[in-house]
């Protein structure tokens, strides 16, 4: 595989995830279930229309039957009456219209058949629309489903990482305090042991040393008063 076709291939790839968060599946359903409606519906005009047709010729073919009714009518009362010629005359017309008629007939019977296949197509076509709306909802809900439960598992999961960085706080805080703890228990071990001073009261020497300088001060005090009162 080429460079090009490796560049091809990454850029399919990196458009296919763009469409993928940015499309939503119930819309697309919607967006087909509309279209197999208007399809339904084109197939609805069709048959009112061949109906329509069908109806109109019907009624040109008992117009025409009318007049041929009429015309063989005069064609007896022309016989009659002696007119052979104007009888004659009625019948040519009478086997003009019955040509017409059966022109008629032919047209009427074609729509029929149209008809027919239009009904059982629009019958066909429907049951698939309702079934794909049933298949539709059920997809729709599934997915919503499907979503909330992501939304779910998404806040539960931030809770438990937040709750995570809570442990790692309060674990981070107790080793603080048992340093300190330990920090402090040591400092007073060096001060028992006299290895660090004492910033308040100085060392352990110290200390020792300002008790026998007070205690010789006291002695000294002590023989001068006695000295005075002899």
């Amino acid at each position: 595989m080429g460079l090009l076709d490796r560049m091809g291939v990454v850029v399919k790839s990196k458009m296919n995830k763009i469409m993928d968060k940015i499309e939503d599946p119930r819309e697309t359903l919607d967006y087909s279930y509309e279209k197999q409606i208007e399809l339904l519906q084109n197939v609805k005009r069709g048959v009112a229309e061949v109906t329509t047709s069908k109806k109109r010729l019907e009624l040109q073919k008992a117009k025409l039957q009318q007049n041929m009714d009429k015309l063989d009518s005069q064609a007896r009362e022309a016989i009659k009456s002696g007119r052979e010629d104007l009888a004659r005359l009625a019948l040519e017309r009478k086997a003009a219209l019955a040509a017409q008629a059966e022109s008629l007939d032919q047209q009427i019977a074609d729509l029929d058949k149209e008809q027919q296949k239009l009904v059982a197509a629009e019958g066909r076509l429907a049951t698939k629309v309702e079934t794909f709306r049933a298949r539709k909802e059920t997809i729709k809900a599934q997915y919503s489903a499907a979503e909330a439960q992501v939304k779910v598992t998404e806040s539960v999961t931030g809770i438990s990482e937040e709750m995570a960085d809570v442990g790692v706080a309060i674990q981070r805080a107790e080793d603080k305090t048992e340093n300190m703890k330990a920090r402090s228990a040591a400092l007073d071990e060096l001060l028992d042991q006299g290895v660090l001073e004492d910033q308040v009261g100085g060392s352990e020497l110290d200390r020792e040393l300002a008790k026998v300088k007070a205690q010789g001060g006291v002695d000294a005090e002590l023989a001068r008063l006695k000295e005075e009162m002899k």
